[in-house]
């Protein structure tokens, strides 16, 4: 990266709104989101949030795509990679002790690894996929689920889906994220957003530097229609987690490096059936 370039992106992040766009698409990475959906969750007007997301396209920190009628923001992981490359490698000469910190504080992962699976409400999709990788990756992970909302219950629905498939309900129940926040809670390897909502929340770094991944799928509890309807839309859900964690659980964990293994994590996240 050339040196007008850098400094064009260094000021395009110099402002607290654009910073905190590209924060939350970061957090979103690599599938992204819509403007309203952005808005919303930053609490920014449509106009401002437009000028934001044009400063950033602009230097290339993001790219947008357009699906149907909406456009679709996500970051430029290339572009990005290449500005921290830049920071450490040329600004700061590749200084081993301004990152030794890092990787001190990260934790070695061994078997049974810690997984740990994000929602805004607990009710339905993380508990969907707590229950399948307990049944799926016994002796391998250990999983734990949990909501960013406060006093969330046990989805009917989901419970009746779980049932169905055989798996144990006994034990199950609605957290709240800060019981894994407190110091004794399990250090996790592992921890996967499975809502918009809960990825675009501020959250402080977890300890131990856990691998971080987004899998996105549609909220099956604001499914409307007939209770059959509703039921299929838990049942959809259900299966797209199901896919997911069934190509995290065969993944060769101990033969890849993170990079290796981010990548995979990020590309079960897009995988659709």
């Amino acid at each position: 990266m050339e040196l007008n370039h850098a400094t064009r992106t260094f000021m395009a992040l110099g402002h607290p709104g654009r910073l905190s766009v590209f924060r939350m698409l970061m957090r979103l990475a690599p599938s992204g989101g819509r403007p309203t959906e952005i808005a919303e969750a930053l609490g920014l007007k449509q106009n401002t949030l437009s000028h934001y997301l044009g400063e950033l396209e602009t230097c290339g920190l993001i790219r947008s795509v357009r699906q149907g009628r909406s456009l679709f923001y996500s970051v430029d992981l290339a572009r990005t990679a290449g500005l921290v490359d830049y920071l450490v490698n040329d600004c700061c000469r590749g200084r081993a002790d301004f990152l030794c910190e890092a990787a001190e504080e990260r934790t070695a992962m061994s078997q049974p690894y810690n997984v740990l699976f994000i929602c805004s409400g607990n009710s339905a999709r993380s508990i969907f996929a707590e229950a399948i990788l307990s049944r799926i990756g016994a002796g391998k992970f250990r999983a734990y689920s949990a909501g960013t909302r406060p006093g969330s219950q046990l989805n009917d629905f989901a419970v009746a889906i779980l049932k169905r498939n055989g798996l144990d309900t006994d034990g199950l129940r609605a957290k709240h994220v800060s019981e894994f926040e407190a110091p004794d809670a399990p250090r996790m390897d592992f921890i996967f957003t499975v809502c918009d909502a809960a990825a675009a929340e501020e959250c402080a770094p977890w300890p131990g530097q856990p691998i971080t991944a987004h899998w996105g799928v549609p909220d099956p509890v604001k499914a409307t229609g007939t209770e059959a309807e509703k039921g299929l839309a838990f049942a959809k859900a259900f299966s797209e987690l199901n896919r997911h964690i069934l190509a995290f659980s065969a993944l060769p964990i101990e033969q890849l490096d993170r990079v290796a293994l981010q990548r995979s994590l990020d590309t079960i996240g897009l995988t659709r059936a």
